[in-house]
């Protein structure tokens, strides 16, 4: 008796189930066939969960001039600058 391809829990089935990789290659034109990684529209190879760390933990850190509160502080400052020169001319 042979086993019923409708299993569920079936790596295989799951594979074949899974939403596919949105990747495209440059040459062809053909989508990569791999399957996505949960909560990513491409795969592991393609750069699902990729990335460096951000922030002290990234290993290139030097001085945080350039971190995203540093960024925001300089924005809100060049704001409140205009806001103050704009009454003066």
């Amino acid at each position: 008796m042979a086993k019923p391809d409708d299993n569920l829990m079936s790596p295989v089935q799951r594979l074949r189930d899974a939403p596919r990789c949105a990747a495209k290659a440059k040459r062809t034109g053909e989508r990569c066939m791999c399957p996505a990684v949960r909560g990513w529209r491409v795969c592991r190879v393609h750069g699902a969960g990729g990335g460096a760390p951000r922030g002290q933990r990234h290993g290139m850190w030097k001085h945080g001039a350039q971190s995203l509160d540093a960024i925001e502080m300089r924005s809100l400052a060049m704001m409140l600058r205009r806001i103050a020169t704009a009454g003066v001319e």
